[in-house]
This record gives C-alpha cells, sequence and structure tokens, in this order.
C-alpha cells in the first residue's frame, strides 16, 4: 500500500511510519518542520514531506495516489483549539483525493464501562484530571467533526485507551466501539506500538468505515 502518515515526528506517528515500513508498504511521513524529521530519527526508508495537516491544499497534494492517509498529530498546550480545525482540512484534503483518512483522536469522547453510555470519560476525574480536560474535549470537538462529514468522505477514528505510552510491540489487543476498554483490573492501557499495529490492521483490512472504534489490552 501508499501509506501517508501526517504527524510523523510525533510518538505515535514515528511508530506508524516503523509499523507500516515493516510491512513492506511505501511510507509517506509528513512533518510541519522539517528539523521534527531530523530529531525523530526517521527511517531513510520513508519519504520525507513538509506540509501543514491544517492547510487544505496541502493535504490533498499529500493524499493524491496514496491508498490511506493516518493522521497523528497532536497541537502544543495551549492550542488544543487546533484539533478540530486540522480535522476539518484532513477531510476535506483526502475527500479531494478520494482517499480514506484513520485518525488518532483521543480516549475522553468514549463512555465509562458501566455507565450505560451516559457518562463520558472526559468528565471522570479518575481518568482525565483537570490538567487534561483540555485535550479531552478537543479531542471530542474533533470527532464531532468526523460524523459530520459528508457520505463521500471515507474515514475512520481511532480512540486510544487512558494509558497510551511507549513500551513494547506484542501485536495483540482488543477491538471495542464507544466504550472505554478496560481489564479485569479495571486498568485500560495499551503501548503505542499496539497502537500503530491496530492503525495498519485497519488499513490493511478496513472493519470500521465512517465510524470510531478503540483498543486496548
Amino acid at each position: 500500500m501508499r501509506v501517508t502518515v501526517i504527524g510523523a515526528g510525533g510518538n505515535v506517528g514515528r511508530r506508524v511510519v516503523a509499523e507500516a515500513l515493516d510491512r513492506g508498504h511505501a511510507v509517506t511521513a509528513v512533518v510541519r518542520d522539517p528539523a521534527r524529521a531530523l530529531a525523530a530519527g526517521l527511517p531513510e526508508a520513508a519519504e520525507i514531506r513538509v506540509g501543514d495537516a491544517g492547510n487544505v491544499r496541502d493535504v490533498a497534494a499529500l493524499s493524491a495516489g496514496q491508498d490511506v492517509v493516518i493522521g497523528a498529530t497532536r497541537p502544543a498546550p495551549g492550542q488544543e483549539g487546533e484539533l478540530a480545525a486540522m480535522a476539518e482540512a484532513l477531510l476535506a484534503g483526502v475527500a479531494e483525493a478520494g482517499t480514506r483518512l484513520l485518525l488518532v483522536g483521543g480516549a475522553g469522547n468514549l463512555s465509562v464501562p458501566g455507565t450505560g453510555g451516559r457518562t463520558l470519560v472526559v468528565d471522570d476525574p479518575a481518568y482525565v484530571p483537570e490538567a487534561w480536560r483540555p485535550i479531552a474535549v478537543a479531542c471530542g470537538e474533533q470527532l464531532a467533526v468526523c460524523r459530520a462529514a459528508g457520505e463521500g468522505v471515507d474515514w475512520t477514528y481511532l480512540s486510544p485507551p487512558a494509558l497510551l505510552e511507549p513500551g513494547e510491540r506484542t501485536g495483540a489487543y482488543r477491538l471495542g466501539r464507544d466504550e472505554l476498554l478496560v481489564d479485569g483490573e479495571g486498568r485500560s492501557a495499551v503501548s503505542m506500538e499496539d497502537l500503530a499495529v491496530a492503525l495498519l490492521d485497519e488499513a490493511e483490512r478496513p472493519g470500521h468505515r465512517r465510524a470510531r472504534f478503540t483498543v486496548a489490552y
């Protein structure tokens, strides 16, 4: 496949680039600042391009001729409001190019287990302390933008579990839809490496078109 990763210099993005290359895909790694590519140590096998996830023209150009675009951008603290605007630009750009978008989102818009969907993770301080609330709220707006997209836009939104950290690649995870996944001890977690596995599995075998899904151990 021809895979474009936007936000390739970030923690999740560079792991997605590595996973896609390991599977033999042709990868275009997109960064906003060329210095990020160097700092992230992106593999030489990836084609490095510069582009802005918030610019429709950039997104359309970077999406042209690709099989899938994976958006793994995260705004800097204090700029969380950019997330919804980026989602709008990404959706418009891939629609123009006729390409599919896989978007890495947030866990805050999942429902808390055992609440029947009435309580969102963003509203439960056990999962989202006050310092994390701005990005959790922004991710909710990001998902709303996806759900409001026209029928002709091919998107998928991946919500990570409550805890997403660097770790090891096991290749194992559980799938869910709109409720936070927790294990028998109430822990909700997956490594960034296995989140990348889930993204590439979805890219290769689409199962959640125009829908959100989540993963966890």
